[in-house]
């Protein structure tokens, strides 16, 4: 089995001349390309009123992507790393605008002018720590932080994401959820090893019932709704596990004894502070009538 295009070279440098060409010209990655970006339309759920959209394509390549979205009538702007990569979609005349980025530094648009979002197996890559100064939660914090700058309020983002632990799945909900998103991962066909997809729906904004996550597609190709399987990895996860009530600290009602108090004191000796002498009235509680 290969290894994982991350774990081998940051992207950059992986997707070169030869192997963006290569990536560009396999008809069975393009197939695959387009049915993950139409399945990422979908849970976007953008309004079916006829309206063009301007979307965010994270990620974008060589424009296979944007070229589902143009299908669909929408606008795009694509975000890459690859100088290679945009090269070919300049060649194959993409319609969208391209820019060339690190999406771990943030993303450089004007604050609500975005609609939606949708990126295809590119956002597990800031995970991985190319250089000596990048550190992976700093950079999904920069990532999704811009992006939820940049989207309408109300907007959706569908990541298409190959997570490599539930570690790493976690780090990357985790960092989208401090960002302020609501949402969750959507795991299609949860229970075939090969057909398995897994989703990251996010939704600007707080939770309410409009940012209900959409459910997963089963074998047969229709929501599956089947949650009887003890597997936590094939479940929806809900993101009001992060508005869960803290815990009630225990209160000691006895009080702050005579020996805490001489442990403070002596404390703050120690740090040179004036404190004033032990006697047989220190740490004696009060009367009430006081």
């Amino acid at each position: 089995m290969a290894s994982r295009p991350e774990v081998q070279a940051p992207p950059e440098i992986f997707y070169n001349d030869v192997e963006a060409r290569k990536y560009t010209s396999s008809s069975r990655i393009i197939e695959i390309q387009a049915k993950l970006s139409e399945r990422a339309l979908e849970l976007l759920a953008l309004p079916d009123d006829g309206v063009p959209r301007l979307l965010l394509d994270i990620g974008c390549g060589s424009g296979l992507s944007g070229e589902t979205i143009s299908e669909n009538g929408h606008m795009w702007i694509g975000l890459d790393i690859s100088p290679s990569m945009l090269d070919i979609a300049l060649e194959r005349e993409a319609e969208g605008d391209l820019l060339l980025g690190d999406m771990g530094q943030g993303l450089g648009l004007r604050p609500g002018v975005v609609d939606g979002a949708i990126s295809i197996s590119a956002v597990q890559w800031l995970c991985n720590a190319d250089k000596s100064s990048h550190e992976p939660r700093l950079r999904l914090k920069a990532f999704f932080g811009s992006l939820y700058r940049c989207l309408a309020r109300g907007a959706r983002a569908v990541f298409q994401v190959y997570p490599e632990s539930i570690a790493q799945r976690e780090l990357i909900l985790s960092s989208a959820m401090r960002a302020g998103f609501a949402g969750g991962v959507v795991v299609d066909f949860p229970h075939s090893s090969k057909s398995r997809k897994e989703y990251l729906v996010l939704t600007c904004g707080p939770p309410s019932v409009g940012t209900a996550v959409p459910k997963g597609k089963g074998e047969d190709g229709e929501s599956s709704s089947d949650d009887s399987s003890g597997d936590e990895d094939n479940q929806t996860v809900s993101v009001s596990d992060r508005h869960r009530p803290r815990k009630k600290q225990k209160l000691n009602r006895r009080g702050k004894g005579r020996e805490w108090v001489m442990k403070k004191k002596e404390q703050m000796r120690r740090k040179g502070n004036v404190v004033p002498p032990d006697s047989k009235y220190t740490a004696r509680k009060r009367k009430s009538r006081f």
